[in-house]
């Protein structure tokens, strides 16, 4: 059965109002999840050398190798973003390792961080912190980002519509688009979306065969250690006492399940990036501390949903769109 189009777009319209609502009270089911069954890894900076006598890092080498059947085939040639004249297509640059993309999940930033007179050589793996109550999830248009109760955030790629909410309100920008794929080539292709968004989902297809993640196996160095979240917590505050170090992630965004180890400030290194990074180019996100999550002020659902307007209103119509196609048999016959 089908929709017209124009009772496709009617219905966009309401139903943005109606998912206003809904999520002024609800998140989804994408609450905080607090389980003895969550995971979470540990990215131990002081160990990290960015496999430097690599091409590749491993843990980048081993993310592409497990993912690369799922990596996005757009079709060509690929409609801009309506209504503006742009569009993200990654795959003529599916090589790139230097940065995330619909390809690239996960990709090892090597910094140079100045603190109290010293300079250090950082490298830091950056892919998707798996956030303990992930504002991309409850705030989804299409609600195809989803918190599991091992720790990973998922985006289901066959009902993404490409909107970018979840890079929007993601302190740090991490889900990479790809135009030229998704289901709204089929449903809207003049209207909304624009592909589908791609992250790191934590090997979640390891975690339920009670294996650790493809990038914490292949790490030469052991700077990777994944296990029980409470577990890795503990370990986390021992070795900040131990080193006189850092975490990163603990308390970031509400808390992450992923925690960074550093003998040196996140402060600096968040500057170091920022210098690194004059343009403020995406794919290449900063780590601002203390970083609050738009959850947790007043208002912030419908703050959160107010940001990217139009994939908001659209969103809203299409995420509902395969429910109400099977109720349309009247509507098709009109004119």
């Amino acid at each position: 059965m089908s929709m017209s189009r124009r009772n496709f777009i009617k219905r966009a319209a309401f139903s943005s109002i109606a998912a206003a609502a809904v999520l002024s009270g609800a998140n989804r089911g994408a609450a905080a999840i607090e389980s003895s069954d969550e995971y979470a890894t540990i990215i131990d900076l002081s160990k990290c050398d960015g496999c430097k006598n690599a091409d590749t890092p491993s843990c980048v080498a081993a993310c592409r190798n497990k993912n690369q059947s799922r990596f996005p085939q757009p079709q060509k040639p690929i409609g801009d973003y309506w209504p503006q004249a742009k569009h993200e297509d990654w795959s003529n640059k599916r090589e790139l390792t230097n940065r995330l993309t619909p390809y690239n999940w996960t990709y090892v930033q090597h910094l140079q961080v100045q603190h109290e007179g010293q300079e250090y050589e950082i490298n830091v793996p950056r892919r998707c912190l798996h956030c303990n109550n992930p504002p991309c999830a409850s705030l989804c248009p299409f609600g195809v980002n989803e918190k599991m109760p091992e720790g990973p955030v998922l985006i289901n790629p066959s009902g993404c519509f490409g909107g970018a909410k979840c890079r929007d309100v993601c302190p740090w920008e991490i889900p990479q688009r790809q135009a030229g794929v998704g289901l709204y080539l089929q449903v809207a292709p003049q209207y909304a979306g624009g592909g589908v968004m791609y992250k790191c989902d934590m090997c979640y297809d390891l975690i339920q065969n009670h294996k650790e993640p493809a990038c914490v196996s292949a790490c030469p160095k052991q700077a990777l250690l994944f296990g029980l979240k409470e577990d890795m917590q503990s370990y986390a505050r021992q070795w900040a006492q131990e080193n006189s170090g850092y975490l990163y992630g603990m308390e970031e965004n509400g808390g992450t399940s992923t925690i960074y180890l550093s003998t040196v400030p996140f402060e600096a290194i968040h500057n170091a990036i920022l210098e690194q990074e004059v343009d403020g180019k995406p794919g290449k996100p900063g780590m601002p501390v203390g970083v609050e999550n738009i959850l947790d002020k007043p208002a912030g659902m419908a703050q959160g949903f107010l940001i990217a307007p139009v994939a908001g209103l659209l969103g809203a119509g299409l995420s509902v769109y395969k429910i109400m196609t099977g109720a349309d048999n009247d509507e098709n016959n009109e004119a």
